[in-house]
């Protein structure tokens, strides 16, 4: 399994929206330029995290965006669900009932139920809360250490 590019840009842009959260709307052009995003590319982003409810939108002058909930009711998995679809490993597991005619002769379906648990189980352990205090901590320990 392999996240894509917009999968990993949607989880920095959330990220960012978490960690620079004061309130305001924060301007498309503020988080391209912290995070090396073109605009271009987040528009075709920043739509499905707005149709999904994580976001909050205001148009015009002081608009931008803003997270809708807290960081901690955020759950990685979700965001990159909403970008991928689908995290399972092989196509016949994309949904809750197997989707093939060979689920009940598989040798390998064990296998790859077992990898889709493994990663739905890891990515659905993690909030944007926790990275956040992960980053925050990191940068705590490297002030402390000079």
């Amino acid at each position: 399994m392999r996240v894509s590019t917009k999968g990993r840009y949607a989880l920095r842009i959330m990220i960012d929206l978490a960690l620079n959260n004061n309130g305001e709307y924060i301007p498309l052009k503020d988080i391209s330029a912290r995070q090396g995003i073109t605009i271009k590319y987040m528009e075709q982003i920043i739509p499905q995290l707005n149709k999904a409810g994580y976001l909050k939108s205001l148009r015009g002058n002081g608009g931008g965006y803003r997270l809708a909930k807290t960081p901690d009711k955020y759950i990685v998995g979700d965001i990159l669900r909403v970008m991928e679809g689908s995290l399972a490993p092989v196509a016949c597991l994309d949904y809750d009932e197997v989707d093939c005619e060979r689920s009940n002769n598989c040798s390998t379906l064990k296998f790859w139920n077992g990898l889709k648990e493994t990663v739905n189980n890891y990515v659905n352990s993690f909030t944007l809360a926790d990275i956040i205090n992960d980053i925050n901590d990191t940068q705590t320990d490297n002030l402390t250490e000079k």
